[in-house]
């Protein structure tokens, strides 16, 4: 899974793995951006993720009905694991001082992820 998705297709696959499983129109029920994108316009994007081996599909009928081929946590850590890769050095802390640097992150949600690194030592 070495390719990265557009913002639309970010948009499509979150209402892919919101639903489960689905045709075009199960989908267009799940996006959350306005407006909504045209019947065809998602159709497309669908068989582009489709092509790039994030969903497959089956034909029903005459209907194809498309499920997600990759998991969203494992596409969500890809993704991060690229970002740091490319644009901080391979570096978390770089995110974190960026972050914070950038007022994004405030301190008591620092102390939080302090807990969650020291909870997941201790285990």
């Amino acid at each position: 899974m070495p390719i990265l998705l557009t913002l639309k297709e970010e948009q499509a696959m979150r209402a892919v793995w919101k639903a489960g499983e689905g045709t075009i129109k199960t989908f267009l029920e799940y996006i959350e951006v306005i407006p909504l994108p045209q019947y065809t316009t998602l159709a497309s994007t669908i068989k582009n993720l489709e092509k790039k081996g994030y969903v497959t599909s089956r034909l029903i009928g005459n209907a194809y009905l498309y499920k997600p081929a990759v998991a969203q946590g494992q596409h969500r850590k890809k993704s991060i694991n690229t970002l740091v890769r490319q644009h901080f050095n391979n570096s978390y802390k770089e995110v974190v001082a960026f972050f914070a640097e950038q007022q994004k992150i405030s301190p008591q949600e620092l102390r939080d992820i302090i807990n969650i690194i020291e909870q997941k030592n201790k285990s």
